[in-house]
């Protein structure tokens, strides 16, 4: 695992996705502003935040739930990104190039959470180190 959420593919790629958001929004109109704009740039950042306060906290499964909260903001900003594209804000070369990376994202989000689940159900085969201290003769 590693040792800071920095090292993470996954958190590296979602940053870069929420830099391209911010450069795709600001060519937005200025009436979008409390809008799309302001819904894609907090779903955006929300992912790679999620990611990093999940690989802060203790436990694999908090960390599995704030994947599970980074996947939930990818696929609004998926969301977002098709009424943008339907409101012609985006052009579909734009859309396509955005749609591959939100995908790419999430593939790497299902990937980490599912090694984490098959982590989390080898580790509870074993008991607990403290429990490993009482059991020694």
């Amino acid at each position: 695992m590693a040792r800071s959420y920095r090292q993470l593919l996954v958190w590296q790629k979602a940053k870069a996705l929420a830099g391209t958001i911010y450069r795709i929004t600001s060519l937005f109109p200025s009436s979008e502003i409390y809008g799309l704009t302001s819904q894609m740039r907090r779903a955006g950042v929300s992912i790679a935040s999620n990611i990093a306060e999940g690989q802060g906290r203790l436990t694999t499964g908090e960390f599995r739930h704030f994947l599970g909260q980074a996947r939930g903001s990818l696929l609004e900003l998926e969301t977002q990104l098709a009424i943008a594209r339907d409101l012609k804000l985006v052009d579909l070369a734009t859309y396509e190039f955005v749609d591959q990376d939100c995908y790419a994202v999430l593939g790497l989000i299902n990937r980490l959470s599912e090694s984490l689940r098959l982590k989390g159900e080898t580790n509870q085969d074993r008991p607990p180190r403290d429990r490993l201290e009482t059991l020694k003769p």
